[in-house]
């Protein structure tokens, strides 16, 4: 999925103003202006369209895992990586959610999609493990439309 869709979508879900969204990335010490993520939050096709790449979708992610669970006491702040994909991703989004498999499934289902435990546990194997699964974009969408439900009632 693209970036910038991810970061409109969660932007959605969780009802996040511009100022919410700018002290997520500060949580990580990533400074982003209002009108950087105003341009990241654009459509494609809109003008002033800024690309969203995977270290600040990292970054963005990983402040919101501290936003909802909080830094663990003497952890550091997590360094970005410089390649995000979907299972990431996804698996940032069930860290920071505190979600266990029932409840990704259950969220999974209200967007009418329905996955079983054993596809689910493939996507959050490590790459190289003989049942790792490469979550697509529809996965992630799903997911996604589903926490849109579960929180928004949309």
């Amino acid at each position: 999925m693209i970036n910038n869709d991810i970061l409109r979508r969660l932007r959605f879900v969780f009802d996040y103003q511009n100022a919410k969204m700018i002290k997520i990335f500060a949580k990580v010490n990533h400074q982003v202006s209002q009108e950087l993520l105003l341009n990241m939050l654009k459509k494609e096709e809109e003008e002033g369209y800024q690309p969203c790449n995977d270290k600040t979708m990292c970054q963005f992610l990983d402040g919101l895992i501290i936003e909802k669970r909080g830094l663990r006491e003497g952890a550091e702040i997590p360094e970005p990586v410089s390649q995000i994909n979907n299972n990431l991703t996804f698996k940032k989004l069930r860290v920071a959610l505190e979600m266990r498999e029932d409840d990704i499934i259950s969220t999974l289902a209200l967007a009418d999609f329905n996955m079983s435990k054993s596809e689910l546990g493939a996507l959050f194997r490590k790459p190289g493990h003989k049942h790792f699964k490469e979550c697509g974009d529809q996965v992630l969408r799903n997911f996604l439309a589903g926490l849109s439900v579960k929180h928004r009632g949309k």
